[in-house]
């Protein structure tokens, strides 16, 4: 099988799996095989365009092309293929986790659920692919067109109005902002095409193009860059294997995922070195981050705190794009990973402790290490990386942006890195204390253990990758050095 075909079939496979999960609703067994069956096909067909991008494959797939200069085509970088395996690897484990989670909670509509899930996957592997704006702009919207049923999932009225926020923000932003840059882009540049170096220099004058960064900076909208962010924690009503898709896997990773091919494939770091105001995004991504962490801190609820968290986690990826420095670049590209690993292990044990007591507010949770170690080691786990404390996951992305903002003198940075640091440690250290060295207010009405054992599964294989991936980066970081240069 040549690359070309792996990629043919990795956006097809999600595509061809939903229509088969429906097809076998009416047995749940079949329909969860086919589930992780497909999942697993899409993980082996990306794994094939790696090893094909490894071996030097010319990698590329024109469907049709639409107008002069731009087409529905496909095509794959170093970049692109980061966020396919994220994505891809990550459905295998939350399709296991699901498993454990729809049938604890006694869910309705599940084969609902997981139909979208797999057109949810088909987006994100659009957007990994696409060759184009256009090509990311339509899978951009499928993917938030597949997502708002999975966060009304539940039906009632609290969920719909989440659910209208969240599909209100992002298909907003994306209409109003988004799609006029890109329109913009294609005046000015005749060509939608991701290419290294940019498209716009000279092309476009650096004031305009100010304007320009902005409109994609907002227009962006799952990047949740302030004050663009009320759809995440809004979307907090839905599932947790929907939350761990949202804020860990794909959603989310698809915002940062676009703003980075778009400053690296459209503007070029040359050119937005001249842009006059390109600091403002910066600064609006720094704010980000301290003030959603500043949020978080004075939550009570489990995944409202979680979902604040991956709003400050978020900036630091655009954050350290905008800082205009290799390493600090490589460190966005590895917070895309780090931060995955990380996020879905504390969002897969929020799910696992509501499955196991019910509990969702962080005072319920006294003693609760004791009674769930498992999955209290793997939240302590998860904590440590969004910190970034060795030896995690989050240590290394932390480590090349700081390194980056020193080379070249950004303080702002450096500042904004400390702080937030100081304020993660701030709202999940008392979480880990309580759980492990206090004992229980009340004991629960029911003794519990863990979670069912698909569910403890999942959360130890990502809290295990968030350690692993601090020893073992190597080949992450040579795909990123292709990207933005210079040797780590």
């Amino acid at each position: 099988m040549t690359a070309n075909i792996a990629l043919i079939l990795a956006l097809l496979i999600p595509l061809f799996g939903a229509v088969l999960i429906g097809l076998t609703g009416r047995w749940p067994n079949l329909r969860e095989t086919v589930t992780m069956v497909t999942a697993v096909s899409l993980f082996a067909a990306v794994i094939r365009v790696l090893m094909g991008l490894y071996a030097g494959e010319d990698i590329g797939v024109e469907v049709v092309a639409v107008m002069s200069g731009v087409g529905i085509a496909f095509n794959t970088e170093p970049l692109s293929i980061i966020f396919a395996m994220v994505a891809s690897g990550l459905w295998v484990v939350t399709s296991v986790y699901a498993f454990g989670y729809m049938r604890g909670t006694k869910e309705v509509n599940q084969t609902r659920f997981y139909v979208c899930f797999a057109i949810a996957l088909f987006g994100a592997i659009g957007i990994a692919f696409s060759a184009n704006l256009l090509t990311l702009f339509i899978f951009y919207e499928v993917l938030t067109l597949s997502t708002y049923p999975l966060v009304i999932h539940k039906g009632d009225a609290k969920a719909k109005a989440g659910g209208r926020t969240y599909l209100g923000i992002l298909l907003t932003t994306s209409i109003v902002f988004l799609l006029p840059a890109v329109v913009w882009v294609y005046a000015v540049a005749g060509t939608l095409d991701f290419m290294p170096g940019g498209i716009l220099q000279g092309n476009l004058s650096a004031v305009p193009a100010t304007l320009l960064l902005l409109l994609f900076l907002f227009g962006v909208g799952k990047a949740a860059v302030m004050p663009v962010h009320k759809w995440l924690p809004a979307a907090m009503v839905a599932p947790t294997p929907v939350s761990a898709l949202l804020h860990a896997v794909a959603v989310v990773k698809a915002g940062v995922f676009t703003l980075i091919k778009v400053m690296i494939y459209i503007f070029g770091s040359d050119f937005l070195a001249e842009v006059p105001y390109e600091s403002i995004a910066v600064y609006l991504a720094g704010f980000t981050v301290v003030a959603a962490s500043c949020v978080a801190l004075r939550q009570t609820n489990i995944k409202r705190m979680l979902a604040y968290s991956t709003i400050g986690q978020l900036g630091y990826i655009v954050m350290a794009t905008m800082a205009l420095a290799p390493f600090s670049e490589i460190g966005a590209a590895i917070h895309i990973v780090a931060h995955a690993f990380g996020k879905i292990t504390l969002f897969f044990t929020a799910g696992a402790i509501y499955v196991a007591s019910k509990k969702t507010e962080l005072a319920q949770l006294n003693g609760i290490g004791w009674r769930m170690p498992l999955t209290m080691t793997a939240f302590t786990i998860g904590a440590l990386s969004m910190i970034g404390v060795p030896p995690t996951a989050g240590f290394v992305s932390k480590w090349f942006i700081m390194s980056g903002a020193f080379s070249v003198e950004n303080y702002f940075v450096i500042v904004v890195l400390v702080l937030s640091t100081a304020l993660n440690a701030g709202y999940f250290m008392p979480v880990i204390y309580n759980a492990f060295f206090k004992a229980e207010d009340v004991k629960p009405d029911k003794d519990h253990g863990e979670a069912p054992a698909s569910m403890v599964a999942a959360l130890c294989v990502t809290a295990s990758l968030t350690l692993l991936f601090f020893f073992f980066n190597g080949p992450v970081l040579d795909l990123e050095t292709q990207i933005f240069g210079g040797a780590p």
